[in-house]
Order: C-alpha cells, then sequence, then structure tokens
C-alpha cells in the first residue's frame, strides 16, 4: 500500500487508546459502471408479524431496548440481520467494554449493564475487581492501565469479555423476557403512516416481508430507519478524530500478553523504535490490546479515514484492506514482537467497525457545553461517565432518544441526538445499553398508555427505569432538556 497517508490524531482528555488514524486513495475495484434506474413493479407484501414493539437491529442498543421494552409489559419483536445479538461488542469484536464507573469508583452505567455481568462466568471476563474501582493507587493504575482499565491515574470498571458468551447471555436473557428474535432478517424500509411509523418491510430467505408494530425502536446504530422515514439528522465530524474511522477487528491467537505488557512497559524507547519500525515495514501501526485471556491479542484497528459505512463500495474496500491488514499484522508481530513468538490469525470479526455515520436531530441533544455543568437534567434517562476527572459525569435526556417530528419510533445507540464531541463517548458499547434501555422502556410506556413516544410521561419512565436498576439523580428544577432544540444547529 504505496500511498498511505498517516493523519495525526488529535490527544486530548477524551482519547484513551493509541492508534494510527490513516487514509489512501488507492482502491481494490474501479467505480460501479450501474446507470439508469430500474422500475420494480407494485406489489403486496405478506405481514409477517405483529407486535407492540419493533426494535430493528440486536446491537448493545437493541439488545438493551428489547429487553427494557418486554420488561414494561410489551409484545416485543427483535429484527436482527446476522445470527447473533450483540453487534459490535459480539460480531465486531469489540470485547473491550469502556468505563461504567464515575472517576470516584461508582458504577453509574447500571441496569442491563449490570445484569449482563451478573451473568457472565469469571473464565468469561477480565477486569477489577470493584473494591478497585476508583483507586488512585499508582501502581494498580500502572497494572489496570496497560489492560484498558484505568485512565487519567484511576482504576475504572472498562472489562473486556469473551463474546461468545455475551452472544448467548443475550439472547437467553430476551428469551426468558418473552422477546420473540428474528434473525437473519435485514431492514429495508420503514412502514410510514400519518407521519408515524407503525413497522418495517424487510428481507430475509423467505423473501420479501413486513413486521407490523405500534411502536417502532431504531438500534441499527446508523440511523437507517429514521434516515428512511424522513427523520433529520447531523452527519458532522472532526476531520483527524478516530471517532469517525471504521475497520474490521481481529484477534491472534497464541499470544502471551504478559509478556508483551512487560516489554511494551518497561522500555518506553525500545517501544517507540519497535513502532516506528511497524511503521516503516507496515505504512502504519497499530498495537493489540488485551482480550479476557492472556493467549488471545485484540487489534481494534488500524482505523481508516475517508471511506463511508454509508456506501456500499466504500465497506467493500474497508473489510478488504482489513483482511489484509491482519495478516502483515501477525506477520510482523510473529518476527518480531515479545510474546507473540507463536501467534496466529484467529479471527477477524463478521461485522465491520462502524464508529459513526448519522446522528439524529432530537428534541433534545448532548453537547458538550454541558458537559462542566454536572446538572442533572428533568427528563434524565440514564448517566454517563465523563471523559475526564475535570468533568462530573454527564446527564442524558429522554429527548435525545425522540425525533423532531417524527412520531412512532425512538432510537438507542450511537446515532442517538448529540453532537460530534459527545458522540465520541456516547458511542460506545455502555452508553448504548443505556440509551437503548430507555429507549425500550419509553416505547413499553408509550403502547400502554396509548400515546406518541413524545408525549410519554417522564416521572413514569424514570420510575420505569429505576425499577430495572438504572441509576439516575435527582433533577434540578430547570426548563425540560426535550425543550431545548435551539441548538441543535444545521441538518444533513
Amino acid at each position: 500500500m504505496t500511498d498511505v497517508k498517516v493523519q495525526e490524531v488529535r490527544r486530548s482528555e477524551d482519547r484513551f487508546l493509541g492508534s494510527d488514524l490513516f487514509e489512501t486513495t488507492q482502491r481494490t475495484f474501479a467505480p460501479a459502471n450501474g446507470t439508469g434506474v430500474h422500475v420494480e413493479p407494485e406489489r403486496s407484501v405478506p405481514v409477517y408479524h405483529s407486535c407492540d414493539v419493533l426494535v430493528v437491529g440486536g446491537g448493545p442498543a437493541g439488545t438493551a431496548a428489547a429487553y427494557a421494552a418486554a420488561r414494561a409489559g410489551a409484545d416485543v419483536v427483535l429484527l436482527e440481520r446476522y445470527n447473533h445479538l450483540g453487534g459490535l461488542s459480539t460480531g465486531g469484536l469489540v470485547i473491550w467494554i469502556d468505563r461504567m464507573t464515575d472517576w470516584n469508583g461508582r458504577q453509574v452505567i447500571q441496569g442491563f449493564a449490570r445484569e449482563v455481568f451478573d451473568r457472565m462466568p469469571e473464565a468469561g471476563f477480565a477486569g477489577p475487581r470493584p473494591d478497585d474501582w476508583g483507586s488512585r493507587d499508582p501502581q494498580k493504575a500502572s497494572y489496570w492501565g496497560q489492560r484498558t482499565a484505568a485512565f487519567h491515574g484511576t482504576v475504572c470498571w472498562s472489562p473486556t469479555l469473551d463474546p461468545e458468551r455475551l452472544k448467548l447471555i443475550s439472547q437467553e436473557m430476551l428469551i426468558e423476557a418473552g422477546v420473540r428474535l428474528v434473525f437473519h432478517g435485514w431492514a429495508a424500509m420503514p412502514i410510514v403512516t400519518d407521519g408515524a411509523v407503525r413497522g418495517v418491510v424487510f428481507e430475509s430467505k423467505g423473501g420479501r416481508q413486513a413486521l407490523r408494530a405500534k411502536v417502532v425502536v431504531d438500534t441499527t446504530g446508523d440511523g437507517d430507519v429514521f434516515a428512511r422515514a424522513g427523520a433529520e439528522f447531523e452527519t458532522d465530524i472532526e476531520q483527524g478524530d478516530v471517532h469517525h474511522s471504521a475497520n474490521t477487528s481481529f484477534m491472534l491467537g497464541g499470544v502471551d500478553m504478559d509478556r508483551w505488557l512487560a516489554f511494551r512497559g518497561s522500555d518506553p524507547a525500545q517501544y517507540a523504535n519497535f513502532a516506528k519500525m511497524g511503521r516503516e515495514k507496515l505504512g502504519f501501526f497499530q498495537p493489540p490490546y488485551v482480550s479476557w485471556r492472556n493467549d488471545i491479542a485484540l487489534f481494534l484497528g488500524p482505523r481508516q479515514s475517508g471511506l463511508s459505512a454509508l456506501d456500499i463500495d466504500d465497506q467493500t474496500e474497508l473489510e478488504i484492506r482489513s483482511h489484509r491488514m491482519m495478516k502483515t499484522h501477525c506477520d510482523f508481530f510473529l518476527a518480531h514482537a515479545p510474546g507473540f513468538e507463536n501467534a496466529y490469525m484467529l479471527q477477524s470479526a463478521p461485522q465491520l467497525g462502524v464508529r459513526h455515520t448519522r446522528r439524529l436531530a432530537g428534541m433534545g441533544k448532548i453537547l458538550r457545553s454541558q458537559w462542566s455543568e454536572g446538572i442533572a437534567l428533568p427528563d434524565e434517562i440514564g448517566v454517563s461517565p465523563s471523559v475526564s476527572l475535570k468533568f462530573p459525569v454527564i446527564s442524558v435526556p429522554y429527548g435525545a432518544l425522540v425525533p423532531r417530528q417524527l412520531d412512532g419510533l425512538l432510537v438507542g445507540g450511537r446515532h442517538v441526538s448529540c453532537d460530534a464531541n459527545s458522540h465520541g463517548f456516547m458511542r460506545e458499547i455502555p452508553q448504548c445499553w443505556l440509551t437503548g434501555q430507555a429507549a425500550g422502556a419509553a416505547a413499553a410506556l408509550a403502547v400502554s398508555a396509548q400515546v406518541e413516544p413524545r408525549s410519554v410521561d417522564v416521572t413514569e419512565l424514570r420510575g420505569e427505569l429505576q425499577r430495572q436498576g438504572v441509576f439516575l439523580q435527582e433533577p434540578a428544577d430547570a426548563e425540560p432538556a426535550m425543550a431545548k432544540t435551539a441548538d441543535v444547529g444545521p441538518v444533513a
């Protein structure tokens, strides 16, 4: 790859893990040669199923949404295009789960997130024990800092886990709750009636069918349902920011990560020379991260810029490059890295690692300007850890899940309403669990009260979320965040 251009990634308090961000104009295939249009004949689409709440997308947000809606009493269907639940946290091999604790060690992302780990056997994850959360002991912080569980000198609850166990646990939680799972189905178009989404048309091996619902929760990660239904959204990004890049993650087996970490931490100058050699030989460099096992190394990059996860040709290019990078990184580490003398290619993710495409323009919005305020919003439905010690925890408003005008629909996951800076942490797995659980509970309450999601009683919603174990703060006296639409900005 001769035309690789490595970008300088901006470093700040919200950039924890190192990686090269690169772009290249080299393409494997020439542009597609399609011209004109093909007109499909009008046809009747059979209805596969009808339900109260339809969740589209079974990633972290969708799994939590379906579970929460069912627990709140709704008849729920979850439609998922792959053969498993968990999305990027399983199929995407994003098995490092970001911070769920604040800087004092208090777990603020709970609810579904806590239930998952309560069911996880000790062999299925690796991370600090609860009595170490919030510790600033230099020795503990140094140890866990090498294992993606300490930042700014503070030990955090941010474990790594076995993706296969998470698939099974998620599946069984939803089945126990009464959710109907539909795997291998790809939502094609929303069913929109009088300005409200009332289901989707989907494709499967059974052909084109319809799923009807009273409320739909879009947890596709890319806002596929709300975008095709006509809702407003934003696409702005920060160039040179890793949060808009994409790649296919992979794992190498047969390694000794303790030995690798000892090498990396013992001599910074030696490691810098190693990384320099990697860039010279490969054109970029991606260090490995720990997994839940010492003999498995996780690679969450190299991160690629300048390609869209909404473009089929760009997606294809990303996959081709990533699989080639898996081999070149394996060969390089096998030849040069301590602890990788017996490394082999174990698994590449079956799911493309997408960080950003669309963000909803919602009734409310999570803003960078609010980070330092520390205000519990009146419609708070969850609390996110902040990006550094200088910020308090961040209140997540219900309005960030509600489209400005479109009815019958809620969103959860990385495409909630927020600005480009806040998206850097709102896209993470725990925050997706958080917003998904809130969206699912709200959808069930909307069905029960026979109202549109925007008219759900927020006090009742907060009560339901607390019943499900979600951590919430007492709201301050202030104008509800759903009324603050002036700061939303331009939409695409």
